[in-house]
């Protein structure tokens, strides 16, 4: 596997067979003037961002799991919790 900067988004080029109109990164170019400081300061939100949205869908699923009906979009996909402390073990 090739290395890289961690981060960094590069554009697609040539690599995809159909054209792209824009980078999927920064499709409208707003953060092209931005100095690298404020650029890496972004990334820190972004990956805080990401995190807590992680966190607060596994607070619905084991919302759902502990209190069956309380997420009612998540009723009858989620499995109520039966005590097992591992999953498919009795």
């Amino acid at each position: 596997m090739k290395g890289g900067k961690p981060g960094a988004f590069p554009a697609f080029g040539s690599a995809i067979p159909r054209p792209v109109p824009f980078n999927l990164y920064d499709p409208f170019g707003f953060s092209k003037n931005k100095s690298e400081e404020a650029k890496a300061a972004g990334l820190v939100k972004e990956i805080n961002n990401g995190r807590l949205a992680m966190l607060g869908l596994f607070g619905f699923l084991t919302t759902e799991q502990t209190i069956p009906g309380s997420v009612p979009l998540l009723t009858g996909i989620v499995k109520p919790y039966e005590g097992a402390l591992i999953a498919g073990k009795e």
